[in-house]
């Protein structure tokens, strides 16, 4: 089941509404005294249907979810769409994009509004395990970029992250500082993979994606890192990652 409902974000985009959606397992309704680990999402638009999704294909991620019934609500918000707002939204260093833009970096900003007005609305409302060790996040590109930020400085919300086709080109090739500077918890997960089609489409990435892994490695985060053959940057890529994340973040089907 996915609840679909209509939000603001007043220190980013003043009354301007956009949709949030929360997709419950499909067992939620029967043991009403059963809560569930919360996955954060970005992107929320391009992950359950086709029809809402940016380039006309979702990730399909209801279906799996259903199909394989894996106890897990998803929370997600529809990214910014008004000119280059997604790209503020989801990045927490300013940065120039394709040679003239100049993007203001508001991922703390947005980071800020998650952890203290969307998530506390979640567990309000929803039957949630709230605590740091059943809270997750995750995207692809701008939001595998942002899941990585989230890791290291909201750490104490989230011991979870799948960070998909990351975009640490935004730190033009190196480490990003929040890796470096991050305090990571023992017990933080990490899954992150990266399409061989992109590192052809954009060499300096594999060393950036390479350099970042090691850096992550050395901050003692449990990392699950792939190169995927023939990966690209689009949502059908990303789809056929989803078992292989809800595994290495422990989100294991029901046997």
């Amino acid at each position: 089941m996915i609840k679909e409902w209509l939000i603001q974000i007043p220190t980013l985009t003043g009354a301007a509404e956009r949709k949030a959606y929360v997709y419950l397992p499909a067992d939620y309704g029967f043991d009403e005294t059963r809560r569930y680990p919360v996955m954060y999402m970005f992107d929320g638009h391009n992950l359950f249907s086709d029809e809402e999704a940016t380039y006309g294909k979702s990730w399909g991620l209801k279906d799996y979810l259903d199909n394989t019934r894996t106890p897990l609500i998803i929370a997600a918000v529809e990214c910014n769409r008004e000119g280059d707002g997604r790209l503020s939204e989801y990045s927490p260093a300013d940065f120039v994009f394709r040679g003239e833009v100049k993007i203001k970096g508001r991922g703390k900003k947005y980071m800020d509004w998650l952890v203290s007005e969307f998530k506390p609305y979640i567990d309000a409302n929803y039957r949630t395990l709230a605590d740091r060790a059943h809270t997750a996040i995750g995207g692809s590109s701008m939001g595998g970029l942002m899941t990585v930020y989230a890791l290291s400085k909201y750490n104490r919300y989230f011991s979870r992250g799948a960070a998909l086709s990351p975009s640490f080109w935004v730190y033009g090739g190196e480490v990003p500082d929040f890796v470096i500077k991050g305090r990571f918890g023992r017990d933080t997960h990490l899954y992150t993979d990266y399409g061989s089609k992109e590192f052809i489409n954009h060499a300096p990435q594999k060393k950036a994606f390479c350099d970042t892994c090691a850096a992550l490695v050395e901050k003692n985060v449990y990392l699950t890192s792939r190169i995927i053959a023939g990966g690209g940057h689009s949502e059908a890529s990303w789809e056929k990652q989803i078992p292989f994340f809800m595994r290495a973040l422990g989100f294991c089907p029901e046997q």
